[in-house]
C-alpha cells in the first residue's frame, strides 16, 4: 500500500509492505524519489511511474487519486511543469524571456562593454588600427593628393586641438592615446577614427569644405568629432559589446564552438550607434567651446555633404544603379598580427565599412542644427 505524507521539503512516499504484516513502512524522502511530471492537465496518462532509484519503480493506475493525494500532501508543481501543462504560463514565461533578452541587448550589453573596455590595453588598439589601415590602403583607400603644405596646415590645427583637450571630457580617466592625423583619397567626403588614436581625413572632405566656402574651422570641428570617437573608445566598446553578446548567447545556448570563434567574428559588420554619434558630437561641441572655436561651420559642412549624398543617391536610383556608397568610412576593428582568423576578420571588416562623420541614422539634419547652435539638450549631462 502506498501513502503520502507532508514534510517541509515536500511530500514523502510511504510504502507499507503487504507481504510482511506488521513490518515497519519504508519511507522515501522527497529528494530520493523521481516524481513523475504531468504533461497535460486535462488528459492524464493511464498510469504514472514513480522512480524509486535503487529500489526499483512503482506503477500507479489510479492517476486522479494519485494527483489528489500529492496535492493534499503539499506538492506544488514547479515552473517547468506549469509551463508544460498550462499554455498561459508558457506564453508569459516566453514573453518575459523575450523582454529580458531585449533589455539585455539594449541596455545590458552596452553597459557591460563600457565597463570592460577600460581593461583593453592601448597596445591592442594600436595594432588593430595599423592592421585595418593596411587592409584599407590595399583596397579602398589611395594616397592623398593634397599638397604637403595643406596637409601640414591641417595637422598643425589637429595637434593644437589635441593638446588643448581637457581630460574632463573623457569617459576613461587616464586614457591617453597618441592622437595622429593622416590623409587619404579614394573615398568620398568623410573622415573616420581608428582605435588607439589614429584619425583619417579624406581629400574629398577638404575639397567639399573649400567648395562650400567654409573656413578650416569646419574641418577642425570634424576632427574634434573624430577625436570624440577615439577618446570615448567607441570602436573598442563596439567590439567588446559584440563579444559580450555573442559569448552570452553562445553560453546560454550551449554553443561552445561559437564562443571559441567569437574572436574572429565580432570585428565584422560593426557600425556606430546613434548614441556613439551623439556622444562624439557632444565631445566636439565641448572641445570647440573650450578652445573658443565655432561649431557652426562643422554643422554647415555636415548638412552640405548629406545633401550632396542624397542628390547622388537620387541620380543613381534614377539610373537604376542603387544607392551611392562612396562616402562610407571604415569601421575600426581588426586583429593582432600573426593570427590568421583575425586577419580574415580584418579583411571582412575592410569590406563592410560603416559611417563615421555622416551617420546612416535619419537625424543628420537635427545633428547639424545642434552643431550650428553649439549646444544640444542631450549634451547637458556630459
Amino acid at each position: 500500500m502506498v501513502g503520502l505524507q507532508p514534510t517541509p521539503q515536500g511530500p514523502s512516499l510511504v510504502l507499507h509492505p503487504l507481504s510482511q504484516p506488521g513490518a515497519e513502512p519504508v519511507v522515501f524522502a522527497w529528494k530520493d524519489v523521481g516524481w513523475p511530471e504531468a504533461w497535460n492537465a486535462r488528459k492524464p496518462p493511464p498510469r504514472v511511474v514513480v522512480d524509486l532509484r535503487d529500489h526499483g519503480s512503482l506503477e500507479i493506475d489510479a492517476v486522479a487519486q494519485w494527483r489528489a493525494a500529492l496535492a493534499a500532501a503539499g506538492d506544488r508543481p514547479g515552473m517547468a511543469q506549469r509551463m508544460q501543462t498550462r499554455w498561459p504560463v508558457l506564453l508569459c514565461v516566453a514573453a518575459a524571456a523575450a523582454v529580458g533578452l531585449t533589455l539585455f541587448y539594449r541596455y545590458g550589453t552596452p553597459w557591460a562593454a563600457t565597463q570592460l573596455t577600460r581593461f583593453v590595453p592601448l597596445a591592442w588598439e594600436t595594432s588593430v588600427a595599423e592592421n585595418v589601415l593596411q587592409q584599407m590602403d590595399a583596397g579602398t583607400l589611395k594616397p592623398s593628393k593634397l599638397p604637403r603644405e595643406r596637409q601640414d596646415q591641417l595637422k598643425a590645427r589637429f595637434d593644437a586641438l589635441a593638446r588643448l583637450a581637457p581630460p574632463g571630457l573623457q569617459r576613461y580617466p587616464g586614457y591617453r592615446p597618441p592622437l595622429s592625423l593622416e590623409f587619404r583619397s579614394g573615398m568620398g567626403a568623410n573622415a573616420f577614427a581608428l582605435p588607439g588614436g589614429k584619425v583619417v581625413m579624406t581629400d574629398g572632405i577638404v575639397k567639399a569644405a573649400a567648395d562650400k566656402g567654409l573656413t578650416d574651422d569646419a574641418l577642425v570641428g570634424v576632427l574634434a568629432h573624430e577625436m570624440g570617437h577615439v577618446v570615448q573608445r567607441h570602436t573598442t566598446r563596439m567590439v567588446v559589446q559584440q563579444g559580450v553578446l555573442s559569448m552570452g548567447l553562445g553560453l546560454a545556448l550551449g554553443d561552445v564552438s561559437g564562443v571559441v570563434s567569437t574572436g574572429a567574428s565580432v570585428l565584422t559588420g560593426l557600425s556606430y550607434s546613434r548614441a556613439h554619434e551623439r556622444e562624439a558630437d557632444c565631445y566636439a561641441i565641448a572641445l570647440m567651446a573650450h578652445t573658443a572655436l565655432p561649431t557652426a561651420p562643422m554643422g554647415q559642412l555636415l548638412l552640405a555633404i548629406a545633401h550632396d549624398e542624397d542628390a547622388k543617391d537620387a541620380r543613381k536610383k534614377d539610373a537604376g544603379q542603387g544607392p551611392a556608397t562612396g562616402a562610407s568610412a571604415p569601421a575600426a576593428g581588426a586583429s593582432a598580427p600573426g593570427n590568421a582568423s583575425q586577419r580574415r576578420a580584418a579583411e571582412d571588416l575592410a569590406s563592410h565599412p560603416v559611417w563615421s562623420l555622416l551617420s546612416s541614422h535619419p537625424d543628420t539634419v537635427e545633428r547639424a542644427t545642434e552643431l550650428e547652435r553649439g549646444h544640444a539638450p542631450h549634451c547637458a549631462k556630459n
